[in-house]
């Protein structure tokens, strides 16, 4: 029985070293070039300007209009941080500012006996009814419409209170 597996040992061994040799001494083609490929910051900057115009700033350039600074990535920034602020008491499970998406895991607000967990939207960059989407669900299945609605509107509150701080700065 030993003989065997020494056999078997030494067979698979060189059966082994055929395969990992196959590719070693016969697929060298002299007709083929060597792949030519750009440096690194080259392939770069086809990507940041494909028009292949880099940007140029100068002094003048604090003097220009800038961009809409309540913006995290594609949603308003107040919005997102008062939909964060008004449900602080849920546990944060993933936050995507360049999507406008809050997920929350259960947890019941001070006072209550429920537990909640939501879903927050943030769709656009306008402080708009219409930018903020929330799906509320308790344990039992979805929470009722108006207790939507009223999370809905303490949060438009909320944002419409952390804008009208940042105007006075």
């Amino acid at each position: 029985m030993n003989k065997t597996r020494i056999a078997l040992g030494m067979g698979l061994t060189v059966a082994l070293l055929v395969q990992a040799g196959c590719g070693a001494f016969g697929n060298r083609n002299p007709n083929r070039a060597p792949v030519e490929t750009p440096p690194a910051d080259e392939i770069m900057d086809s990507v940041l300007y494909p028009d292949g115009q880099k940007p140029r700033s100068t002094l003048w350039d604090i003097f220009r209009a800038r961009p809409d600074q309540g913006q995290v990535g594609s949603v308003n920034k107040y919005i997102w941080n008062a939909a964060l602020e008004t449900l602080n008491f849920l546990p944060v499970q993933s936050v995507d500012p360049f999507t406008g998406v809050i997920t929350t895991g259960y947890g019941t607000p001070p006072g209550g006996g429920r537990a909640y967990r939501a879903t927050i939207y943030v769709s656009d960059p306008a402080l708009d009814a219409r930018s903020l989407n929330v799906a509320l669900m308790t344990r039992s299945g979805p929470a009722s419409a108006a207790t939507v609605r009223a999370l809905e509107d303490a949060i438009l509150t909320r944002a419409r209170q952390l804008r009208g701080q940042d105007s006075r700065l």
